[in-house]
């Protein structure tokens, strides 16, 4: 077997493992999408009886801009924890607008889980040992991933790490500034560098968005 290369039976199960989730989660956007929710992502953790199914829900766009609009004619209060029953689930407002909020509250969560265990257990999408399905917001700091996350949270603090080097550095911190066509820029200024992004000698950087192996918020409170 060749240096690095995994057994055919693991490399199998890990294959299958993948079609797993991407049952799991078509089957988790179907069950959002009738509660007016999206999933920001799906994480299975664990193993025997400790296994964990964690999913990361958010209002949609058309919920999270009834929400601005509450918002804006003082129907929704200002302040609140996340599912609390509040709309800013899992922000609490900060520096971001409610319509980055994820809007998530705990009764949203509560029949998602209700009724996405059903489905998980009609369909057998999570075979074998027993299992825990846990539903919450994404959190302060929400992983980013489509183009669309990195658009509609310009101006936020962000935490960038690529597959490839940029002016031989693969992580980056900053303000995002644009997300536009296959790349997003981040403002360096905004934020103290460690040494290795300081020796690069730049103040903004371009990343393409397939060069993006991770990227997440900075809570800024």
């Amino acid at each position: 077997m060749a240096p690095g290369s995994r057994p055919p039976k693991q490399e199998a199960a890990q294959k299958q493992m993948a079609v797993r989730l991407d049952a799991i989660r078509s089957a988790a956007e179907r069950v959002a999408a009738s509660h007016g929710l999206d999933v920001v992502d799906i994480e299975f953790a664990g193993a025997d009886r400790e296994r964990i199914l964690r999913v990361f829900l958010e209002k949609n766009a058309a919920e999270r801009a009834r929400l601005k609009t509450d918002r804006a004619q003082g129907a929704v209060g200002r302040t609140g924890q996340a599912g609390a029953g509040a709309p800013d689930g899992g922000f609490g407002g900060g520096s971001f607008g409610i319509d980055q909020l994820s809007g998530v509250t705990h009764e949203d969560c509560a029949a998602f889980s209700r009724d996405f265990s059903v489905l998980l257990d009609v369909e057998d999408l999570v075979p074998g040992a027993a299992y825990t399905l846990e539903a919450s917001s994404p959190g302060l700091d929400r992983k980013l991933s489509k183009p669309e996350d990195f658009r509609r949270f310009i101006g936020c603090l962000v935490k960038v790490q690529t597959f490839e080097p940029i002016r031989n550095n693969r992580h980056w911190q900053g303000r995002l500034t644009a997300a536009e066509g296959n790349s997003l820029t981040l403002d360096l200024a905004a934020v103290r560098q460690n040494s290795k992004s300081r020796k690069t000698g730049v103040s903004q950087v371009e990343i393409g968005l397939g060069n993006i192996e991770k990227a997440r918020l900075v809570p800024e409170i």
